[in-house]
């Protein structure tokens, strides 16, 4: 039985390399990112430095994700420390999003996600997926389900106290 050190030995060198950067290319599509809202605004995680990011991704269809709303407006519009960004998918087209937006008066800008969104996140194959960025620009968590406001500003609360 060949050990792991000799398999490595006889691989070429350049398919090594490539291993690891993909590895490491995982991690960095979690820490940086760049989207284009339903306003044509573009939000790049550099852009908040300094800032908590919340990036929630849910669907018009899921009960939980509608449910997180209130809580996101409210985190979104009361804490300055703070902002949200919405990451629309499995939708029919930019028009139902948007009117979706409006009746929910959903104020955090609101991202048309695709699969190409997901990717620089790395997954949200649970909805509502939310992943929690901290002011230097680290993400910090990743949460399956549905978050709450109380949920979000423990983190919050904790991850300031460590400063």
């Amino acid at each position: 039985m060949e050990t792991i050190e000799k398999f490595v030995a006889r691989l070429p060198k350049t398919l090594v390399l490539l291993i690891v950067l993909c590895l490491l290319g995982n991690r960095a599509h979690a820490e940086s990112f760049s989207v284009t809202d339903l306003k044509g605004k573009t939000h790049s995680l550099a852009h908040y430095k300094g800032k908590w990011v919340i990036v929630n991704f849910w669907a018009t269809w899921c009960p939980p994700c509608l449910e997180e709303i209130p809580d996101l407006i409210m985190l979104h519009d009361k804490r300055k420390d703070v902002t949200v960004l919405g990451i629309a998918v499995d939708y029919k087209s930019s028009k139902e999003i948007a009117a979706f937006a409006d009746d929910n008066l959903m104020t955090y800008p609101v991202v048309l996600g695709d699969d190409a969104t997901v990717q620089q996140f790395g997954s949200a194959d649970v909805l509502p997926t939310t992943y929690l960025y901290n002011p230097q620009g680290k993400l910090v968590k990743k949460h399956r389900g549905l978050v709450t406001r109380k949920y979000l500003e423990n983190l919050l609360d904790s991850g300031n106290r460590g400063k």
